[in-house]
Formats: structure tokens, sequence, C-alpha cells
């Protein structure tokens, strides 16, 4: 079993707006455009004018993220870490490329991980695996996955007024992403089975 005895866990969302990065971001736009001599006015209208461009891409990033917590709170996350267990020694591997698939899919790490962190942990305790790898393996791996998410490539289609072109960024890229994520998989088996004495632990280092 997963846990020992079954408990009902609150589906609660933490909105840390203060703390987002985004929020950081906003409030230096504003100081720069000042600094740059832009009237208040023109600021908002700027704004405006990039809050319509980005309208479909900050819609579609805001439903997967929700998918991301559907997910988990269902727990579709515990089902699926149990039946990849079935993948054995090689999990490491293709644990690896949960990780670019949750960002393939979501097109945030934090996303991603919010997906299929509590997968990792659990698959990699009922397989043996130093858990605290598996949970850094999602988010090196999610990295790989970035370029090929569909938020990424609206955002970048958007910015660069590039609109229906995403499909052909999409093939470009794809197997580039993929060999990357392969790359990060084998380093990862490489830790979960040579290496394991130099994965760190808080601030130590366990054999």
């Amino acid at each position: 079993p997963v846990v020992d005895k079954p408990t009902a866990e609150s589906a609660r969302y933490d909105f840390n707006w203060l703390s987002a990065t985004g929020t950081g971001c906003f409030f230096a736009a504003i100081v720069v455009g000042l600094l740059l001599g832009l009237s208040p006015l023109r600021l908002i209208r700027v704004f405006w004018r990039t809050v319509v461009r980005m309208r479909l891409a900050v819609i579609a990033i805001s439903f997967m993220l929700g998918l991301g917590f559907v997910t988990r709170y269902a727990g579709l996350d515990a089902v699926l870490g149990l039946a990849f267990t079935r993948t054995g020694w090689l999990y490491p591997f293709f644990g690896t490329f949960l990780g670019w698939l949750g960002v393939a899919l979501t097109g945030s790490d934090t996303s991603s991980n919010a997906l299929f962190g509590s997968l990792q942990r659990i698959t990699s305790q009922q397989l043996g695996i130093d858990p605290v790898l598996m949970c850094a393996a999602n988010s090196a791996g999610g990295v790989m996955g970035k370029m090929v998410d569909a938020q990424s490539i609206t955002i970048a289609t958007a910015a660069t007024e590039q609109v229906g072109n995403e499909g052909l960024i999409f093939r470009f890229v794809m197997w580039h992403s993929v060999a990357l994520g392969g790359i990060v998989g084998v380093i990862v088996m490489m830790y979960a089975y040579v290496f394991g004495a130099f994965v760190p632990h808080g601030l130590s280092f366990v054999k």
C-alpha cells in the first residue's frame, strides 16, 4: 500500500501572488517604463495590448495548471505511480521523461512538479530508489521539454508576430528535445545505480 491508512486530503491552492516571479517582473516593467520616460497612460496602453496579444497563451497556461492540480487531488498520480513500478530498474530513465512530459503538457517546470512530483515520490519509494533523486529528475527532465510545450511556442509566435508557424517550430525542435531528455535520463540512471553517494540530501551527502 502507498499509505498505512487512507485519509482525505484537503484540496487547496495557495495563490502566493506577492512572491511569484511574474509579480516582480510586472513591477520591474513599470519602474523601467517610467525611467525611460513613458507616461502612465502609455504604460497602460502597452499593458493592454500585451494582454490582448497573449490572451490565448494565458488561457492555455491557466487550464494546464488546473489540470495538474485536478490530477493531483483526484489521486491519479498515485495510480500512475504504481503502474510505473512495472518498469523496474529502468524507472530512473522513464521517470525523467515524466518530467519532460509534464512540462510539454503544462508549459512550466513548476506545474510539472505539481502534476508528477507526488507520483515520482510514490513510485521511487515502491521501487527502493532515492525519492530525492527522482523528484530532482522530474525537474531536470522537464527543462528539456520546455522547448516543445505549446505555451512557450504560442508565446514566442505571438511575441514575434509569427502566429500560424507553431507547427513548423514544434517539428523543428521536437527531436532535439527528445534527445536531450534521453541524455538526462541516462545521467539519472548513473546517479541511481553508480553515483548514489553523490545525491545531496539537505546540506549533506549520504551514502
